[in-house]
């Protein structure tokens, strides 16, 4: 029987993204993100929902993410679910699931960027975002710009 695990969103980022490195040295970027969904219902009453989803992102990714994205930043991600379990505080069993970071493409315009953000500039604020993807293969092709893309 075949898997598939693969997780594509766009959406807003919740919270300002969270660095930190594990005991080997290797970064860790947490962050959570809003994905929006409107529709129409049977009385003609347009309808939104939000789904929060947490993500995790690992190595260049993590410090590029944690460098680059605030709060409110639309993001698009590739990824996998990953199930976590731990027993609470209370003795209760707890899950979660989250998005772990394989791939990611920033959206929005240069405008947005980290000098623009609500907490003024930080490291690195006066270059560029960077377009980054994490594909085996190292293929960096023409920016793309936002009135070409059909949606």
């Amino acid at each position: 029987m075949a898997n598939l695990n693969k997780v594509m969103l766009i959406g807003n980022l919740t919270r300002d993204p969270e660095l930190r490195f594990l005991p080997s040295g290797t970064p860790v970027c947490e962050m959570g993100l809003a994905v929006n969904r409107t529709w129409t219902d049977q009385q003609g009453e347009r309808k939104e929902q939000v789904c929060f989803v947490d993500l995790t992102a690992f190595g260049r990714q993590a410090e590029t993410l944690g460098q680059y994205m605030r709060k409110g930043r639309p993001l698009f991600v590739e990824g996998r679910l990953d199930y976590q379990s731990w027993d609470g505080p209370d003795g209760a069993k707890r899950s979660k699931l989250k998005v772990v970071v394989e791939n990611f493409q920033f959206l929005g315009s240069r405008s947005d960027g980290p000098a623009a953000g609500p907490g003024g500039p930080r490291e690195g604020a006066g270059e560029q975002a960077p377009t980054y993807s994490a594909s085996r293969t190292a293929s960096s092709g023409p920016a793309v710009d936002e009135d070409d893309i059909p949606f």
